[in-house]
């Protein structure tokens, strides 16, 4: 899976990963791992809770969506 719409959204938004970290309760590290590509797949509820922060939508992030893991 492909989460580089992730940081192009992020900085859109006007946020660092920091920033993004406290909104969502993601840590900062799992944000910087799926925007640089180490990480390959990500649970729906992290997802969701970088959307939210992003007041986005998972697919916006992801292009896709998977009930059970994307």
């Amino acid at each position: 899976m492909d989460f580089t719409n992730l940081k192009e959204i992020r900085k859109a938004k006007g946020l660092n990963q920091e920033e993004l970290s406290r909104e969502s309760g993601v840590g900062r590290i799992t944000i910087s791992r799926l925007e640089s590509g180490a990480l390959k797949e990500s649970s729906v509820s992290t997802l969701m809770k970088i959307a939210k922060a992003l007041d986005c939508n998972v697919e916006d992030i992801t292009g896709s969506f998977d009930e059970q893991k994307i």
